[in-house]
């Protein structure tokens, strides 16, 4: 029973995510204000990181190319944090998102990484968008995407806003929701 309320809001906050995916820009904050959202986010996974054996560990925190806050951990033996193809560490960035979100009182956009794997996973995912606008813009017909995260989703929104030859649009519902290339 638990089990399932919990699925239940993580499927809510999916969708809030995801209808998030092609949100308008951040307002700007002050420096106070971004330290308060960074201080909660690296508070929220420094207790979560107390239940892992990751022994000692660096949180860097700095501000992404599209107004996020990311977190880097480093340290020995962390591939714990990273789980297979990288579902433990969407785990912990959702849970570190939701509690920062329930403590600021909004939402602001929070990535959790470690050791550049999602760095890594990021230019994977971009040059994927950009090779699928190619097909879909030579061959006039629309790509549909493997199913993604919300963060997935949102990156290739992100790497393909600029590019005239197409749009993008997120489909499906839940684990099933997928990013649509479409020539224009």
């Amino acid at each position: 029973m638990a089990e399932e309320n919990l699925e239940e809001e993580v499927e809510i906050l999916d969708v809030e995510e995801a209808d998030a995916d092609d949100s308008e820009e951040q307002e700007e904050l002050s420096d106070e204000e971004l330290d308060r959202i960074a201080d909660t986010a690296i508070a929220a996974l420094q207790d979560i990181l107390k239940y892992f054996n990751v022994g000692e560990v660096t949180i860097d925190e700095y501000e992404g190319d599209d107004g996020e806050l990311i977190l880097d951990i480093t340290g020995d033996d962390l591939a714990v944090l990273i789980g297979r193809h990288g579902k433990t560490l969407d785990a912990l960035q959702f849970l570190v998102s939701a509690i920062t979100v329930r403590t600021i009182g909004f939402r602001y956009p929070v990535v959790i990484d470690v050791e550049g794997y999602k760095s890594r996973q990021r230019q994977k995912l971009e040059s994927i968008a950009r090779s699928s606008a190619n097909r879909a813009a030579s061959q006039h017909r629309s790509v549909k995407l493997r199913p993604m995260t919300p963060y997935e989703r949102r990156l290739v929104h992100i790497a393909l806003r600029d590019d005239d030859r197409v749009e993008t649009a997120s489909e499906g519902e839940g684990s099933a929701r997928h990013v649509v290339i479409i020539p224009v």
